[in-house]
């Protein structure tokens, strides 16, 4: 099996005029994916390495997003899976995930104690640990975003992204960096209350934050990934952060201009274009990573709007 052979090269889309303040945008759109999310792309190369090393069942930790894709990609290559999820992830998710086959269980308020259990649980059944974004396989596998991107001839000025622990921007400016484009700046959004690589580049090292407060669960890693900070801090990079409001409006406004449903942490991303237009006004054509998500419905956009 081909290393790729768990995500698709998906489709690279112009927005809909009026969409965004800026005239040309473009939208790479990792929503399509099998899994509802770019995390297969990590997540699938981190299960495919498991499965060549004999492995016969994985434990993931997630708010959702990954626990989904692993479950997927476990389904696939024919692994047993356990997915540990946080009290903060939805019912909703908890039953998506389930229905791909994955065992579910809860453990802890955030998703740091779930990852503490889930790694416990790993060691205790002899399975592999697959963490949601914290590991290199996982950046090299988010970083075929940008190889797609490139063979399809878009030159980009900026790249916009949500950030989380921080394993899709590894992804995006290890694939930047691969291709010589060292000096295209990465625009890193997140919501507030789930800020924690805003708030570390502010104070020069890792914070910590002392809970996730915002809506958008799937960006509630407390602490980003070390790698993650040690990127902003050397490759051109813009923090910038969006309320939760501003987030899930922007997941409205995108369903109606491109009859796509995306979760508010991917909405963080989407928001950032009119929220910080200003600040954004100098890049002429800047690729947005449409990251999706699961953690979506038409009764929540409904509420949302």
């Amino acid at each position: 099996m081909r290393l790729d052979a768990l995500h698709l090269n998906t489709p690279l889309l112009r927005a809909a005029p009026g969409l965004f303040p800026q005239p040309e945008v473009w939208l790479k759109m990792d929503a399509l994916q099998p899994s509802g999310s770019f995390k297969l792309r990590g997540i699938g190369r981190l299960v495919q390495q498991a499965a060549a090393d004999g492995a016969r069942e994985i434990v993931c930790a997630s708010g959702g997003n990954a626990g989904f894709a692993a479950a997927h990609a476990a389904g696939a290559l024919g692994l047993a899976c356990t997915i540990v999820l946080p009290e903060s992830s939805s019912a909703a998710v908890a039953e998506k995930i389930a229905a791909r086959g994955a065992s579910v269980l809860r453990h802890g308020a955030v998703f740091d104690e779930a990852n503490a259990f889930a790694q416990a649980l790993a060691a205790e059944r002899g399975a592999t640990y697959v963490h949601p974004f914290d590991h290199p396989l996982l950046w090299q596998g988010h970083s075929t975003l940008i190889d797609e991107v490139l063979e399809q001839g878009l030159a980009f000025d900026a790249v916009i992204t949500a950030v989380g622990g921080g394993g899709l921007f590894c992804g995006i400016v290890q694939g930047l960096q691969r291709h010589g484009l060292h000096h295209v700046p990465v625009i890193a959004v997140e919501t507030l209350g789930a800020d924690s690589l805003s708030q570390s580049l502010q104070s020069g090292h890792a914070v910590t934050l002392p809970a996730i407060t915002s809506v958008a669960t799937s960006l509630g890693a407390r602490r980003v990934a070390d790698e993650a900070l040690r990127l902003a801090q050397s490759h051109p990079t813009l923090s910038l952060t969006v309320t939760d409001a501003q987030a899930t409006q922007a997941c409205v406004r995108f369903a109606d201009a491109m009859r796509v449903m995306v979760e508010p942490a991917c909405g963080a991303a989407l928001a950032a274009l009119s929220v910080h237009a200003p600040a954004l006004a100098g890049f002429k054509r800047p690729l947005v990573e449409v990251c999706g998500g699961i953690g979506v419905s038409l009764a929540l956009l409904q509420s949302w709007a």
